[in-house]
């Protein structure tokens, strides 16, 4: 079953939510309306809140977690991720900020506290060190991830296409599941 609680917090899916039967959402996690879970997914919403906006896709065996609460740090470090977000397959999200209409690129690791602001394209295999913010409107990409150029406005139009093919996508998948 993709849906576990963890001590008493439950999953919480909007309506037209898709989970892959492989995928796994544990614990304190949100899901907005329209978005999708891939195959062997993992959001893990154990120590700390995971939120996915609406129209948002987390694809194949990506791994979303959180960092605890601690006395000097009594948020922790949760989870965020926007509305109309691609994360892209095998990425890694680990208690950071995802804004809104933003892609993150195949295999990324995007560590604790760090801020990705709206309109970003995050180039496949990149890791965003702990703390950093990627400013809005410009592709980054690197090992670590480095502010390559600003996007074009036709880009920026794509991220939301994206996206709302992700949406196409599942409902394809949800009418087939009926």
């Amino acid at each position: 079953m993709p849906l576990s609680p963890y001590l008493d917090a439950i999953p919480r899916l909007a309506g037209g939510v898709y989970l892959h039967p492989s995928a796994q959402v544990i614990g304190s996690v949100t899901l907005g309306a329209d978005s999708s879970v891939w195959c062997n997914a993992i959001l893990r919403g154990d120590v700390n809140d995971i939120v996915i906006g609406r129209c948002t896709n987390i694809q194949d065996l990506t791994m979303g977690h959180v960092a605890h609460r601690t006395p000097d740090k009594p948020g922790g470090s949760p989870l965020t991720v926007g509305d109309y977000v691609t994360v892209g397959h095998g990425v890694l999200l680990h208690g950071c900020s995802i804004g809104n209409d933003c892609l993150i690129g195949m295999g990324s690791i995007v560590m604790d506290d760090v801020v990705v602001q709206d309109h970003v394209m995050l180039g496949a295999g990149s890791l965003v060190p702990p703390g950093k913010t990627l400013e809005s409107g410009f592709l980054y990409m690197g090992r670590p991830a480095e502010k390559i150029r600003a996007l074009t406005p036709a880009e920026i139009e794509w991220l939301r296409y994206s996206a709302e093919h992700y949406v196409r996508v599942k409902n394809n998948y949800l009418q087939g599941a009926a």
